[in-house]
C-alpha cells in the first residue's frame, strides 16, 4: 500500500468518478485506475462497483474510506510537523542547563515558548564534564557551560559560542584588610592561601582560574581543600589562618559569618553554548538569538 494509492482512492470518491479524479490529480485516467486496482489487490477487496455510467463504493469501500482519510490526514500532519521542525518552529531541543544567575534561564525558556510555541526544550542537569560529553555523543543538542575561555573552539571537539559574562567573586575573612576594598585586586589576594576544588570537578573553571592568575603575573598559594561553597565560607570565616576562594554567582550571592564577598577587579566568567562543529540548525539559531537577547 502506498499513500498515493490511498489518495487516488479518496479522490475518486470525492469526485464521483475516475475521469474527474484524474483531472484533479493532474494525471491520466488509466494511472488512477491502475493505482486503485493495485490497492484492491493488496487489500483483497473491491472498493468500487464500476459501470459504464457511474462508479459506486462497495460496502468494503465505504468501511475503508474513513480509515484511508485518517491515514492521509496523519501523513499530511506529519509532513507539516517535519516542515516546522526544518524551520525550527517545532521539535524537541535537548539542552544541558546551568543554574542561574538570577532568572535568566527562566526568561530564555519563556521567550522561546512565545516565539516558537511548538519548540519544546528538554532541559538536562548534569556535571559539566558529562554535559560536554553528551553534546559530543549526540545525546544533547547543546549545553550551557560557564567558565570557558572567551575564544570559540576552546572545548575539545566542540564549538563554544560566547553568550554573556558575569563577575567573578572573592570570599575572604571579613576582618582582613583586603575586605575593605570594594573590588580587591587579584595580585594582592594571591598572597593568601586559595581554597579551590579539584580540577576534575570542573575543568573549565580550573582553566579559567589558571588563566586569570597567569594574566595577572602571579601564582596562587595552595590552601586547604574546597569542599562545597557553604562549608568553605564557614571555614574562611572561622579559621585562624586567613584564606580565600573565588566563585561565580549561581543563585544569589552567598553569605557567611565573618566573611566578606567582593567582586574581583576586572574579572568575569563567560557563559557559552557548547555545540558540535558546523552551522547550527534552525532550532539552535532560535535558541542562540533568545540567549543573546536575554543575556
Amino acid at each position: 500500500m502506498e499513500l498515493r494509492q490511498l489518495r487516488y482512492f479518496v479522490t475518486v470518491v470525492e469526485e464521483g468518478g475516475f475521469g474527474r479524479a484524474a483531472e484533479r490529480l493532474g494525471v491520466v485516467q488509466s494511472a488512477v485506475s491502475q493505482q486503485v486496482g493495485r490497492l484492491e489487490r493488496a487489500w483483497g477487496v473491491r472498493l468500487f462497483e464500476r459501470t459504464t455510467r457511474r462508479v459506486l463504493l462497495t460496502g468494503a469501500g465505504e468501511r475503508l474510506l474513513p480509515e484511508a482519510r485518517a491515514v492521509l490526514s496523519a501523513a499530511d500532519r506529519t509532513a507539516r510537523v517535519a516542515a516546522d521542525i526544518t524551520a525550527g518552529d517545532d521539535g524537541i531541543l535537548r539542552l544541558g542547563g546551568i543554574h542561574g544567575p538570577g532568572d535568566r534561564i527562566d526568561r530564555v525558556l519563556a521567550e522561546l515558548s512565545s516565539g516558537a510555541p511548538g519548540l519544546r526544550v528538554s532541559l538536562h542537569r548534569m556535571p559539566v564534564t558529562r554535559r560536554l560529553e553528551a553534546v559530543r555523543e549526540g545525546e544533547l543538542d547543546a549545553a550551557l557551560v560557564r567558565a570557558l575561555p572567551d575564544e570559540p573552539g576552546a572545548v575539545r571537539g566542540l564549538e563554544a559560542l560566547p553568550l554573556w559574562s558575569d563577575p567573578l567573586y572573592a570570599a575572604l575573612p571579613g576582618d582582613h584588610p583586603l575586605a575593605a576594598e570594594p573590588e580587591p585586586r587579584l595580585d594582592l589576594l594571591a598572597r593568601l592561601p586559595l581554597r579551590l576544588a579539584p580540577q576534575d570537578r570542573n575543568p573549565p573553571f580550573h582553566a579559567l582560574v589558571a588563566g586569570v592568575f597567569r594574566a595577572a603575573g602571579v601564582r596562587p598559594v595552595d590552601g586547604p581543600p574546597f569542599t562545597d561553597l557553604r562549608a568553605t565560607l564557614t571555614a574562611i570565616g572561622t579559621d585562624r589562618e586567613p584564606s580565600w576562594t573565588l566563585f561565580y554567582e549561581v543563585r544569589g550571592l552567598p553569605e557567611g559569618p565573618r566573611v566578606a564577598v567582593r567582586p574581583l577587579a576586572g574579572l568575569a566568567v563567560t557563559t557559552a553554548l557548547a555545540v558540535r562543529p558546523g552551522p547550527p540548525g534552525p532550532a539552535l539559531r532560535h535558541l542562540l538569538r533568545v540567549l543573546r537577547a536575554v543575556g
